[in-house]
């Protein structure tokens, strides 16, 4: 696991000096659990501490960048950057998921997938680099994995709601999400969805749940009417 683990340290730039916070910031509690380790040796505390780190880099960023939002406004904002779907978002974009122990209940049930996981695992990650490298180092690592290309990333977890405003605002037509293939045991499923926009399907999406397949499905359509447009 030492080595998968290198390759982590590797893809997010930055090495540990003590390589053991990494092993727990990737720690499940299915994994000490099935081990019998003590409860508080899982990467729960480490999210803990990542998460008021997140909250507070990603606070100074929105403040900075939009000097003439209301607090209101930029309270909604942040809650919406730092929501479990957009850090399962980033978590995929360095496959996270690949890189966590889980115990084998979890692995058997898609725990690498799962977007509660994932996300806490982010958090985790970056509580680890906190104690281990300090706020510069956390905040170099939120800055480059987290705050970029956020217009995408909100695309991407609220998909389902700015294609309904697009098309209500553009089209005539209805949207319309179909159930097209649902596949794998019921602890494990896997369901693939389609998006009409009238009689015509503008994109497929696929997920763990129908509705992250929808969001799939709507976030494709979005791309698809952009270039359109």
């Amino acid at each position: 696991m030492s080595k998968k683990l290198k390759e982590l340290e590797r893809k997010i730039g930055y090495e540990f000096k003590d390589f053991s916070l990494l092993q727990r910031a990737m720690m499940h509690s299915s994994y000490t659990n099935e081990k019998h380790l003590e409860k508080y040796q899982c990467n729960e505390r480490l999210e803990f501490l990542g998460d008021a780190v997140l909250e507070l880099v990603s606070s100074e960023f929105l403040f900075l960048e939009s000097p003439k939002v209301s607090e209101g406004e930029l309270t909604k904002t942040r809650a919406s950057m730092v929501c479990e779907p957009s850090l399962a978002f980033c978590a995929k974009d360095i496959q996270l998921g690949s890189y966590l122990l889980l115990g084998k209940g979890e692995e058997a049930t898609g725990g690498r997938e799962r977007s509660s996981i994932t996300s806490d695992a982010l958090e985790a990650l970056i509580g680890a680099i906190y104690l281990d490298g300090g706020f510069t180092n956390a905040k170099e690592f939120i800055h480059r994995f987290i705050l970029t290309d956020l217009e995408n990333k909100k695309l991407f977890y609220d998909s389902k709601t700015i294609l309904q405003e697009i098309v209500q605002a553009d089209m005539a037509e209805g949207i319309s999400y179909r159930l097209i293939q649902e596949e794998g045991p019921d602890h494990n499923k896997s369901f693939t969805v389609e998006v009409w926009i009238g009689e015509t399907v503008y994109g497929t999406g696929s997920g763990r749940t129908k509705k992250a397949a929808e969001q799939e499905a709507a976030y494709k359509a979005i791309l698809k009417l952009k270039k359109v447009n």
